[in-house]
């Protein structure tokens, strides 16, 4: 066992790129911050997804790496979504709870996705995990827009698709995002906890 964890360590740190590294800390670092409703997280956030385009292109993880474009897009929105308040100026947006209808089209779109996707990527590439890929880019896309709007159950979407994301990272030697993904697993569940306070003290 001990020989075991050795050689796992041993991977990590040969096996990973400057690169790779360099996108763990501010992969970890946007995450972070926001889970802690930090505004700052989105620029960092944005230097994070351009790095994680090209390891994934390196990896034929084309659905993830297809992912951080829109992640690119998403975190301008963001950025300027969580800096503006219609009600007043000065405060950021406050947290929202998710609704039955956006729950349904959630469903359905993350369905429908995985399936179209897929289906390009199995029949039209050498993609190394066509239809796991698409699943978790499609988790990945609704949790990103509940994130932007301050939804707070996109912290348990992203629980959820991290646990696959560190099995799938581990099956193509992507040690160090692996760990990443690990660590977002407890990121994601601090800001679950610390956003439900947030909305509680919201509506006293």
């Amino acid at each position: 066992m001990i020989e075991l964890l050795k050689d796992s360590f041993t991977q990590l740190f040969v096996q990973t790129g400057a690169l790779e590294w360099f996108g763990v800390f501010t992969g970890i670092l946007c995450v972070w911050l926001a889970a802690k409703n930090n505004i700052y997280s989105w620029p960092i956030a944005i230097v994070s997804v351009v790095i994680y385009i090209f390891i994934f292109f390196e990896s034929k993880l084309y659905a993830d790496m297809g992912l951080q474009f829109y992640f690119f897009i998403m975190n301008i929105y963001g950025w300027y979504y969580w800096s503006k308040n219609r009600n007043n100026p000065e405060a950021s947006r406050p947290v929202a709870n998710i609704t039955q209808k956006e729950v349904l089209i959630s469903i359905v779109s993350i369905i429908v996705f995985t399936f179209l996707l897929g289906q390009l990527l199995y029949k039209n590439t050498d993609a190394a995990l066509p239809y796991l890929d698409s699943f978790c880019t499609a988790c990945s896309l609704v949790a990103q827009i509940f994130l932007a709007r301050k939804v707070m159950q996109n912290w348990l979407i992203w629980i959820f698709v991290d646990i696959i994301y560190v099995g799938m990272y581990i099956s193509k030697d992507l040690y160090a995002t692996a760990v990443m993904y690990a660590l977002y697993v407890y990121i994601a569940s601090v800001g679950y906890l610390d956003w439900r306070k947030i909305y509680r003290e919201q509506a006293n």
